[in-house]
């Protein structure tokens, strides 16, 4: 078996944000809706184990969405974001 294959990467976009209080949120149900603070031009960030790797933009085809990666990010400069 390839060393590879048993590397775990946890994936996830960001496609806006929203702040509430913990109370407010531990009241909504299922199917509740929270509004983010992006509009549907806005660049999405792409996060690899919860560190920007690259930036991008949804795309709607149909009844599918996915994520169209415009930019890469370099590991230095988003170190040097962190500091």
């Amino acid at each position: 078996m390839n060393a590879v294959d048993k590397v775990y990467v946890e994936l996830s976009v960001v496609i806006g944000r929203s702040k509430m209080p913990i109370n407010q949120l531990l009241k909504m149900g299922r199917g509740a809706v929270i509004e983010l603070d992006a509009h549907q031009d806005d660049e999405v960030w792409i996060m690899a184990n919860n560190v920007p790797i690259a930036r991008g933009e949804i795309v709607v085809q149909e009844d599918r969405i996915a994520v169209s990666i415009t930019e890469k990010i370099n590991q230095a400069s988003s170190i040097r974001q962190k500091a």
